[in-house]
């Protein structure tokens, strides 16, 4: 019984573990995905993984956002025909794979013009052996519900609270 027990928490730690490690970035903080902001002073500093998460908030209908492929297409602010935008104004993209990604506004000027562009390093799963970075790529669910930036405390107590109803 001790042997089950015992494979039972592990089983739970190993499920719950990437959840716990991933973080959500609320990009540009309170000001959201919006004109005329310095997102690279906003992601400066911070630590992007594979698992986590970045949450674009805006009014739906008036910006949107769209992955490009690389530098100079982020720099030349270029969309392809073939590229989805993303259009909710709630739209959360999780990180897949470690390298460089690039986002910007589709909207006619607002990359352009209004610098609504972000370029961020994503690093390897943390905890991971991690194998060499390889090209960027990202899964986006449109319209996700918007959840707190900061899950990992509470994700942290229903963990603990299983691990006491096994034990005892």
């Amino acid at each position: 019984m001790k042997a089950f027990t015992l494979f039972l928490v592990l089983a739970i730690a190993a499920t719950l573990a990437p959840s716990i490690l991933a973080k959500e970035f609320l990009v540009g903080d309170s000001t959201g995905w919006t004109i005329n902001y310095d997102y690279e002073s906003w992601a400066k500093g911070k630590e992007f993984h594979v698992g986590d998460k970045l949450v674009f908030k805006y009014p739906k209908g008036i910006h949107n956002v769209i992955r490009v492929d690389n530098a100079t297409a982020y720099e030349k602010c270029l969309v392809t025909t073939e590229t989805e935008a993303l259009s909710s104004g709630n739209d959360v993209i999780t990180l897949t794979t470690p390298g460089k990604t690039w986002y910007i506004c589709g909207v006619i000027r607002h990359c352009a013009e209004g610098e609504q562009k972000i370029a961020i390093e994503v690093l390897p799963k943390k905890l991971s052996s991690g194998s060499g970075p390889s090209p960027s790529t990202t899964s986006a669910s449109k319209g996700s519900s918007f959840a707190p930036t900061h899950h990992d405390g509470w994700m942290i107590a229903i963990f603990g609270i299983l691990v006491m109803i096994i034990i005892v």
